[in-house]
C-alpha cells in the first residue's frame, strides 16, 4: 500500500496556533459566561462608594475654654444644609441652662446669663437633608467673680417726706442696658397714681408721677436687681423693698425780687419771712427745688464749688440742700440784719437771720425745724437761670412729655434730656453758697 502524501511542516504549525487562539478563546468565554451570567462585565469604580454626608456642627466657645463671663457668648450653628435637633447645656448637678433653637433650625443660644464659677456642658446633636446625624460635645467653664453694682436709693426706707421727693437711684456703675435695670425696678403708690422714669445719664433713674403727691401716700419702691446685667460682664446683686410715706403739704415760695419767703402748708400760709438771696454775679438758681438734705450745723467753703478763697465758714446753722452743686437754704449769723429783706448778698444760696451755733427761736431755725426732706421751695424773681432737672431733686422743672422721653422703655430712647444730663459736668456733694 503506497503511503499518502506528507504534510508541510510548516502549514501544519500555523494552523495548529490558529486552533490553540480559537480555543483559548471558547474557554475565556466560558469562564466569563459562567461568572458574569452571559453578560458583559461592568467596569470596575477605581473611586470606591461616595461617602456619608454630616452636618457640621459649630460652637462658641471652644472645647476647654475658660473664665468666660455671664453673657457668654455662647452659640451653637449648623452648617451643610442641616438642622439642629436638640442642644442641652448642663451643670456639674444636672441643672439646665435654658436656651432656643431658631425656627430655621440653624443656631441656639441661652435664654439668660450663665450661671459664674460653674463648668458645664453642651451637647448638641443636628441631621442633615439627607438625615446623616451628627453629634458635639463641647465643655466650659464660666468665671468665679463678675463685676458688681447696686443701686442708692432715696429716700429711706420707713422715712417720712416732703410732697415734692422723687424716688431717685444712683447706681453704684455705669449701666449700660438701661432697659433691663429700668425693668427691674418698680415704684406704686397708694392711693394708685401714674408714676414714670427718667435717666439722668448711664448712673441715675428717679421716678416721680406728674405732680407732686398727695398728702398721705404710701409710695413702695422694689428693687430686683439680683442677676440683672447692667453693662457687660457687671452683674446687679440687690433685691429690696423700701417704703414711705409722703406727709403734709408744705410748698413755699421765695420771691427774689421781694426778698422773701413765703411758707404754706396745705395752700394756707403760715408764716412769711425775709431772705437774701444771690447777687446778680452769683444768681440763686430759679424753679422747683426740693428739699434732699438737713444740717443742724455745717461747713461751706467756697473752694469746693471753685470761687477760690472767698469764704470758710465752718458754723453754718440750720443748713437744707437744694441742688447737688451747693445751693442751700440757711441760717447767717454773720452778716448786718438790715440785708434780710432788703439785698440780694449771697453766692447763690438763700440766708436768713440766724443765731451762731443754730440755737434759739430765729428765722432760720424756725424754718428748720418746720421743713422736713422732700418740702418743696418754689423760687421766682426777674433774674436768675433755672435749675437743671438733674441738679439735686429737682426733676419736677422738666415738663411731663420730656420726663416720659427720659424712660429706656420709651420709643426713640436715650433722649436729649438724658444725653445732655450725661454729659453736663459732674457736680460736687460739699456746702457751697454762703455770704460774701
Amino acid at each position: 500500500m503506497r503511503p499518502g502524501p506528507q504534510a508541510r511542516p510548516g502549514r501544519a504549525a500555523a494552523l495548529g496556533a490558529v486552533l490553540a487562539a480559537v480555543l483559548a478563546a471558547v474557554l475565556a468565554l466560558g469562564l466569563l459566561a459562567g461568572c458574569a451570567g452571559g453578560g458583559p462585565a461592568p467596569a470596575a469604580d477605581a473611586a470606591g462608594p461616595p461617602a456619608a454626608s454630616r452636618p457640621v456642627i459649630l460652637v462658641t466657645p471652644g472645647d476647654g475654654s475658660r473664665d468666660l463671663a455671664p453673657e457668654g457668648p455662647v452659640r451653637v450653628t449648623v452648617a451643610e444644609g442641616g438642622r439642629l435637633d436638640s442642644v442641652r447645656l448642663k451643670g456639674p448637678n444636672g441643672t439646665e441652662v435654658p436656651g432656643t433653637i431658631a425656627e430655621d433650625g440653624a443656631s441656639w443660644t441661652p435664654d439668660g446669663l450663665l450661671p459664674l464659677a460653674t463648668t458645664l456642658a453642651l451637647d448638641a446633636a443636628a441631621t442633615d437633608r439627607d438625615g446623616a446625624r451628627a453629634t458635639r460635645h463641647v465643655a466650659f467653664s464660666t468665671i468665679a467673680r463678675a463685676r458688681t453694682f447696686v443701686a442708692f436709693f432715696t429716700p429711706e426706707d420707713g422715712s417720712t417726706v416732703g410732697v415734692g421727693m422723687p424716688v431717685s437711684l444712683r447706681f453704684s456703675r455705669p449701666i449700660a442696658d438701661r432697659a433691663a435695670v429700668e425693668r427691674a425696678v418698680a415704684v406704686t403708690a397708694e392711693p394708685p397714681v401714674p408714676v414714670a422714669a427718667h435717666w439722668f445719664g448711664d448712673q441715675r433713674l428717679d421716678f416721680r408721677p406728674q405732680h407732686y403727691w398727695a398728702p398721705g401716700t404710701r409710695v413702695a419702691l422694689t428693687l430686683r436687681l439680683k442677676g440683672v446685667q447692667g453693662a457687660p460682664g457687671e452683674l446687679g446683686t440687690q433685691n429690696r423693698d423700701v417704703r414711705f410715706t409722703v406727709g403734709r403739704s408744705q410748698v413755699s415760695v421765695v420771691d427774689l425780687d421781694e426778698h422773701t419767703l413765703t411758707v404754706r402748708q396745705g395752700g394756707k400760709v403760715l408764716r412769711r419771712l425775709k431772705i437774701s438771696g444771690g447777687t446778680p454775679e452769683h444768681s440763686t438758681y430759679l424753679g422747683a427745688l426740693v428739699v434732699s438734705e438737713k444740717f443742724k450745723v455745717t461747713r461751706m467753703n467756697s473752694q469746693t464749688v471753685g470761687l477760690g478763697d472767698e469764704y470758710d465758714i465752718k458754723d453754718v446753722p440750720h443748713a437744707m440742700r437744694l441742688t447737688t452743686s451747693g445751693t442751700f437754704i440757711h441760717g447767717n449769723y454773720w452778716a448786718d440784719p438790715e440785708v434780710f429783706g432788703n439785698d440780694n448778698t449771697s453766692h447763690g444760696c438763700i440766708g436768713l437771720a440766724d443765731a451762731k451755733g443754730g440755737t434759739g427761736e430765729t428765722p432760720a431755725g424756725w424754718l428748720f425745724d418746720h421743713t422736713i426732706t422732700g418740702d418743696v421751695i418754689e423760687v421766682r424773681g426777674s433774674a436768675g437761670e433755672a435749675v437743671p432737672p438733674h441738679n439735686g431733686l429737682n426733676g419736677w422743672n422738666l415738663p411731663w412729655p420730656q420726663w416720659l422721653a427720659g424712660s429706656a422703655l420709651a420709643a426713640g430712647t436715650p433722649t436729649a434730656a438724658a444725653t445732655a444730663a450725661a454729659a453736663a459736668p459732674a457736680t460736687t456733694a460739699a456746702p457751697a453758697g454762703g455770704p460774701r
